[in-house]
Formats: structure tokens, C-alpha cells, sequence
């Protein structure tokens, strides 16, 4: 039986990164893979036989004393402790091949080597640009931004593109100076798998070499979501209120266009956005984090999902799992959006940031009949179905794991 180790930051379903570590690996154990994890302790894990091994937990947003502080940074930078509890785990489980997914700003790109000295081949999920831009968002206060991909990495710092903390910047900063001198990432990681095909141009654009990549999309289990193509009369967005989701954008919008619109979900920019609203007018409701089957009814019973991002988003699984509920998606086109979104026929896409074109595609989607809107929503679930199944991941994921010497 082969070992699998899965590697991640957090150990409970936090953000879509998270939820695929946990679905591989359950994947991987119905294909008869064994596997063990290794992440960081926090009070919402799942419990796990291998938690004795977890780094312990490091939150940039708890208040720590300074002496605290100081050592957290050392770890970001480079986390002896995440190597030496990786050792231990490592010699009692001596995995064949190790996943990671979001190690960053926690055990620190520093289990690279650890695994390599192990014989352990490591393979990456990019769910995020991180091994190109310190930030992993190619995103500051000023919108996109490529600037270290020529440059030095002191732009994270100069333009605080961390959190916009001077000090949170210069610690990244000093870790990607470190590991580009080092360079951590390309010796150490034998394979990066995009769910986009948008990131490998991307992470090729910034000199990565085109072979180290794998496109595997990520899937859905359709028949865990129970569609309705009968449109709704609101528009809905999900997901966190934050600078780069376009939120602000889809307010214009939707007033402008004169539609009912929902936001479900909450963020940093809750309190801005519903003043925003406020001084707009028009028809929106904040309705406050929602998940599971009341997020799921509450797709079910809208006319559209929109997406306005304004960043570099990779393959939102909130584009897959609307879809596989029979609702068409309205996405902007930046990222790998588009690539999910077949236009005319599952959805319809837009120019990212702009409110005019927003607008008019509400306005156009508001007034379709209720029978192509419910033809469009099937299209949407089969194309889901067809596209992004199970089976086409895991074929693709044992064909990755193969070529690196691992097979079931």
C-alpha cells in the first residue's frame, strides 16, 4: 500500500485550499492509498492520530507578546521546528510521496529540503502564486501588480503588500530573499500541480521552467449537490468581503442595473462595503457568513452567481460547485475564471473592475425567460459533470504520482 503524506497549514475545512487537502486525501484512502497528515495545531482541527507531530499554531492576527512575535518570524523565514517534527513523523511513517498545499507563512518552505533529504519526492498544489510572488497574490493596495517579478523583492516591503503592515512585509520579504537565493522552491519541489492553466503561464511568465507543471483541475461530486435550473429573482454573491473579490464593483453594478442582489459572507471589508451601500441605495442584502445546505438553498434559489474578483484567481471551486447546482455564473474575466465559464452556454463573463459591463450583463441576465435561464443552468450542471468529475482527477493525479516513481 502506498504512503501518502498530505501537508497543509490548517487541518479543518478554513478556505478552499483546505478543503482540498482534506478531499485528496480522503480520495486517495478510497483508492486504497494509506496517509497521514501533517499541519499546524489550531482549536478548530479535525482530530488526527498524527496531531502529536503539528507545529504548534502561529495567527498573524492574535496578539502576541513581542518576544513571541520575534520568534514567529524566525519561523516564517525558516521554521526549524517545523524540520524537526517532520523528522519525527517521517521516522515513523516513511511516506512514498508528500502533497502540499498552503505550508506558507507556517512550516515555512523549509520542509522542502527535509523531505528531499528523506527521499520523499514533493508535490505542490499552487492554489495560489506564492512561488513567484512573495505576497501570493500578485495584489497590493494599488491592484494587480508583477513588480518583483523583475525586480527586488523589497517592493513587498516598500508597498507593504502583506496585510499593509510594515512589519508583517519585511518578514516576507526576508523569506523570499532567502529561499530566490536559495532558490527553495525550484530544487526542491519535484512537481507543481495548476488547477489552472492560467497559473502555469503565469509561473512561466516569471521564469518556471513550462515541465514542472501539471494541469489537474479540481473537481466536484455533482451528485453530493442537488440542482435547480428554475431561476430565482436575485443575483448572489459568496465568498469573503475583501479588496480583491470586486465586491464594491458588483454594489455599482447591481444599482446601476436596478437588480435584487444578496452577499453572503463576511471579511474585512463588511463594515466599508455596507456603508458603501448605504449611500448607493438600491436593492442588496448582507446576509452574513452562510455554508453547507443554507448556503446551497440559497444558490439554488438565485437567478445568477456572480464573481467579480479582481485578481489573479486560480479555479474558485465557488464557480464549480454554482455550476453543479444548476445556476449559471457570472464571472470576471481575469484569472482562470474564464476557463471554467463556457460563454453563452454555462455563463457569462465580463471585464474585471468594470461596472458599466457589469451592469449591462445583470441587466441582460435579468431579462432572459425563465426557459433559457433553466436551459443554461442544466448546461451548467452537465458541464460540471462531464468536466470536473472525480474520476478525471484521480486518473490524472496516480498518472502524476506515477512518473514520479509511486504507483498504487
Amino acid at each position: 500500500m502506498p504512503r501518502l503524506l498530505s501537508i497543509n497549514s490548517y487541518h479543518y475545512r478554513r478556505g478552499g485550499s483546505d478543503v482540498v487537502y482534506l478531499d485528496h486525501a480522503a480520495l486517495l484512502e478510497e483508492l486504497g492509498w494509506d496517509n497521514a497528515f501533517y499541519a499546524m495545531h489550531h482549536p478548530q482541527n479535525q482530530p488526527s492520530p498524527w496531531s502529536r507531530f503539528f507545529i504548534d499554531e502561529l495567527e498573524f492576527d492574535h496578539r502576541y507578546p513581542p518576544w513571541r512575535k520575534l520568534a514567529m518570524a524566525g519561523k516564517v523565514v525558516w521554521s526549524f521546528e517545523a524540520q524537526r517534527r517532520l523528522r519525527a513523523l517521517l521516522a515513523e511513517y516513511p511516506a512514498d510521496i508528500a502533497h502540499l498545499h498552503c505550508i506558507y507563512h507556517h512550516h515555512s518552505p523549509a520542509i522542502l529540503p527535509t523531505l528531499q533529504e528523506a527521499g520523499v519526492p514533493a508535490v505542490l498544489t499552487a492554489h495560489d502564486l506564492k512561488i513567484a510572488c512573495p505576497a501570493y497574490k500578485m495584489l497590493n493596495d494599488g491592484g494587480v501588480c508583477e513588480r518583483c517579478r523583475e525586480g527586488s523583492v523589497l517592493n513587498v516591503l516598500r508597498h507593504r503588500c502583506v496585510r499593509g503592515s510594515l512589519a508583517a512585509s519585511a518578514v516576507v520579504a526576508a523569506e523570499s530573499a532567502l529561499h530566490r537565493r536559495l532558490d527553495t522552491w525550484r530544487r526542491h519541489l519535484a512537481k507543481v500541480v495548476s488547477p489552472s492553466r492560467f497559473f502555469i503561464e503565469k509561473f512561466v511568465e516569471w521564469g518556471w521552467p513550462r515541465e514542472r507543471f501539471a494541469y489537474i483541475p479540481n473537481w466536484v461530486d455533482a451528485a453530493r449537490f442537488e440542482p435547480q435550473a428554475a431561476p430565482g429573482d436575485y443575483f448572489l454573491y459568496f465568498g469573503r468581503l475583501a479588496p480583491e473579490k470586486g465586491v464594491a464593483t458588483l454594489l455599482r453594478a447591481a444599482r446601476d442595473a436596478g437588480v435584487a442582489l444578496k452577499i453572503a459572507g463576511t471579511g474585512p471589508l463588511q463594515g466599508e462595503l455596507q456603508a458603501l451601500h448605504a449611500g448607493l441605495g438600491g436593492d442588496a442584502e448582507f446576509l452574513g457568513f452562510r455554508h453547507g445546505a443554507e448556503l446551497h438553498a440559497l444558490v439554488r434559489g438565485a437567478r445568477a452567481v456572480v464573481l467579480p474578483s479582481q485578481w489573479y484567481e486560480n479555479a474558485p471551486m465557488s464557480v464549480l460547485e454554482s455550476m453543479a447546482l444548476a445556476k449559471p455564473v457570472i464571472g470576471a474575466r481575469i484569472g482562470g475564471i474564464p476557463e471554467l465559464i463556457v460563454e453563452g452556454e454555462t455563463g457569462w463573463t465580463f471585464e474585471s473592475g468594470s461596472v458599466a459591463q457589469l451592469a449591462e450583463r445583470l441587466r441582460s441576465v435579468a431579462g432572459l425567460g425563465t426557459a433559457a435561464l433553466e436551459r443554461i443552468g442544466r448546461a451548467a450542471r452537465a458541464h460540471v459533470e462531464r468536466e470536473f468529475h472525480r474520476q478525471r482527477y484521480a486518473d490524472a493525479m496516480l498518472d502524476l504520482y506515477a512518473s514520479l516513481g509511486v504507483r498504487a
